[in-house]
């Protein structure tokens, strides 16, 4: 589940953070292309905030935040 964090009360037109967790690469690089289940994510967490009044209806600004997960190689072991 992500974590929307909308701005203080007594701030104007602060950004939004969205933490989307640890992602795979491959999830990461369809985001970022305009694609994906996470963009998804991205525009129901958007439209959840403009429903609850965290954000204007018109706000322009957002930062996501997404971690990629480390990638799982087989150790190389040396021959002998």
């Amino acid at each position: 589940m992500p974590i929307a964090v909308g701005p203080p009360e007594t701030a104007q037109n602060a950004p939004v953070i969205i933490d989307l967790g640890k992602k795979k690469k491959g999830e990461i690089k369809k985001l970022r292309n305009g694609e994906g289940p996470l963009l998804d994510e991205v525009n129901g967490c958007i439209e959840e905030l403009k429903t609850s009044g965290a954000i204007a209806g018109n706000a322009q600004l957002v930062v996501v935040v997404i971690r990629q997960k480390p990638s799982r190689k087989p150790l190389l072991w040396p021959m002998q």
